[in-house]
């Protein structure tokens, strides 16, 4: 964790900084998307890297069979983008995003497959039914958000969206704070919605 940044208004994530640094960001072949992409004239998954949770962090699952996927939880990590991926890593964190998105450039790591439940939401229901992805950043300093880091996570959204049939709506792609029960506010009063909805819809 970053000094200068107090907690503010969300939660901050925890774990032992001493864990071994992520592995190095190289991203996959674009083969890797594709295979994610549901068919010929729906929206392309974005290239990602691979950057596995520890599978403590989250549940083992057989989605969407098992359980339908019909959200998008849009999280602001309160840590670097680096700092993230190791705490997603350590076992004794018990919390995982299935993506973050990087501010600097919209670079994305995916830390648990989609098939599996991460443990984001802070709400069984919502983590079951869901997709959770991070952005870096601090939900009180808005120069995080950048064009690149926007318009990544929207490309990533707009294919989630398309592949498992979830509306481009408010309704189902929503903010951390919107989830019942949680005590957090990301991705708080700074995260421009209108712009982020319109760059989902312009990406399907």
């Amino acid at each position: 964790m970053e000094s200068g940044h107090p907690p503010a208004r969300r939660q901050l994530l925890t774990g032992a900084a001493a864990l071994a640094a992520a592995a190095a960001l190289t991203p996959l072949a674009t083969a890797r998307a594709a295979a994610r992409t549901a068919g010929p004239g729906l929206a392309a998954y974005p290239p990602v890297h691979w950057s596995a949770a520890s599978p403590a962090n989250y549940t083992e699952a057989d989605r969407p069979a098992q359980y339908p996927i019909e959200m998008v939880v849009v999280h602001v990590t309160q840590e670097t983008y680096t700092d993230t991926l190791r705490l997603f890593q350590d076992p004794a964190h018990q919390a995982a995003a299935h993506y973050v998105v990087r501010s600097a450039d919209g670079y994305l790591a995916q830390c648990v497959s989609e098939r599996n439940i991460a443990w984001h939401a802070g709400n069984w229901d919502y983590n079951t039914h869901s997709i959770g992805i991070e952005h870096e950043g601090w939900i009180d300093e808005p120069k995080w958000f950048t064009d690149a880091l926007y318009r990544q996570s929207a490309r990533l959204t707009a294919a989630i969206c398309e592949r498992y049939g979830i509306p481009k709506d408010r309704e189902h792609i929503i903010g951390h704070a919107e989830v019942p029960g949680t005590d957090h506010t990301d991705p708080g009063e700074y995260w421009d919605w209108a712009r982020y909805m319109r760059l989902v819809i312009e990406d399907s």
